[in-house]
Order: C-alpha cells, then sequence, then structure tokens
C-alpha cells in the first residue's frame, strides 16, 4: 500500500468516527420530529422519567413588579424546588445534568417568569407547592407535624447520648470499686467489717 493510499484511508476512518455521533443523535431527533410525541416512560441514563408531569405554574405579575432575585438567588431557589420527571433531584442540578429530561426546564421556565413578575422566594415556592403539593419541595416546610421530621432524630441522639453515658459511669463504678477491693486485699488491709460491708454492697449494686 503506498503511502499516499494508507494516509487517505487514515483520514476517512477518522471522519467517520468523528460524524458517528452527530449522525446518532440526529437520527433520534428525527425519531422525535417524525413520530408521536415522546411517551411517559422515555428512559434517561439514571431512570425512566415522566416526560409529562410538568404542569403550568405562573402568575400575573405584579403591578409595577420587577425581576426579584439575581440569577445566583434563582439558581439556589431552583435548588429546594424537586424535579418531577421521576427523578431525586432538585430542578436546577437535573437541567443543568440531564439533558435528556424536558419537565425541568419547563419548571425553570416557570420559576424565571415568576422571578421576572417581582414574586419573592417564599411567594415562587408557595406557588409550586399550590400546583403539585408538597412533594415539590427538596425538604418539607418546617410547620405543624413537619417539625417532627426534623426534630425526631436530634431527639433520638440526644436520648442514646444520655443512655451511653449513664453505661459508662456505671462501668467506671464497678471497675473503681473491683480495684479498691483488689487493693486492699493485696495489701493485707481487709478493714472493719462495716467497710466490708460497704464494699461489697457497692459491688454488688454495680453488678
Amino acid at each position: 500500500m503506498r503511502r499516499r493510499e494508507f494516509l487517505a484511508r487514515a483520514a476517512l476512518g477518522a471522519a467517520a468516527v468523528t460524524a458517528a455521533p452527530r449522525l446518532l443523535a440526529q437520527q433520534g431527533t428525527a425519531r422525535d420530529s417524525g413520530g408521536a410525541a415522546p411517551a411517559q416512560g422515555t428512559t434517561s441514563n439514571l431512570f425512566d422519567m415522566d416526560q409529562e408531569a410538568a404542569k403550568t405554574v405562573r402568575r400575573p405579575p405584579k403591578p409595577g413588579g420587577r425581576s426579584s432575585m439575581s440569577a445566583d438567588e434563582r439558581d439556589a431557589l431552583e435548588h429546594e424546588i424537586r424535579c418531577q420527571c421521576g427523578c431525586t433531584l432538585d430542578v436546577y442540578t437535573c437541567r443543568t445534568t440531564d439533558f435528556a429530561c424536558q419537565v425541568s426546564p419547563a419548571m425553570h421556565r416557570d420559576v424565571i417568569s415568576l422571578v421576572e413578575g417581582g414574586y419573592s422566594a417564599p411567594e415562587i415556592l408557595d406557588a409550586f407547592v399550590g400546583t403539585y403539593g408538597e412533594r415539590v419541595l427538596m425538604s418539607p416546610k418546617r410547620e405543624g407535624f413537619n417539625w417532627a421530621g426534623y426534630l425526631v432524630p436530634f431527639a433520638a441522639l440526644g436520648v442514646g447520648a444520655v443512655a451511653l453515658v449513664t453505661v459508662l459511669r456505671g462501668m467506671q463504678r464497678r471497675t473503681a470499686s473491683v480495684a479498691a477491693a483488689s487493693h486492699a486485699a493485696s495489701v493485707g488491709a481487709p478493714g472493719t467489717p462495716n467497710e466490708i460491708a460497704k464494699l461489697n454492697a457497692a459491688v454488688r449494686r454495680d453488678d
């Protein structure tokens, strides 16, 4: 094989490798545009998505209202809103990492609309809860029975800590009593009958 033929074949192979991903993407787009709308069970690289889960969360702009927060503040707010496509991610993370999802971009557009309409972060969260229910929040509101979800873990930790301290103190007292009895026996100082009775009582109590 001549050098020129070898170089030509190598160039054709590299072009084919480079074009393959683009052709696959175009074929996927053609299937989506030429056929029916994506099914509910569209497969992502992580989970099955419900592409029809997005609902409209819009409110009329406030009179004289203007954008209520910066882009960074809006992104932080989206971290508090759960994407409804079936994943466990917030809207910001889902829309910036899984480009197969169509739900998180729709929810993002609703957030932008409410921000530009002059609505504050709590008002936007309330609007999403009013449409999707509290499942749309990454963490439940700290009110009513929801407080149990925040307080119970700390209460359990407190009870466990108290129990551990009690056990350790009991073990410490028992060790001290046994050590005192062993020391008295080793030095040949049995003590008075009253002292021996108190020592035995302390050992039995620790047992």
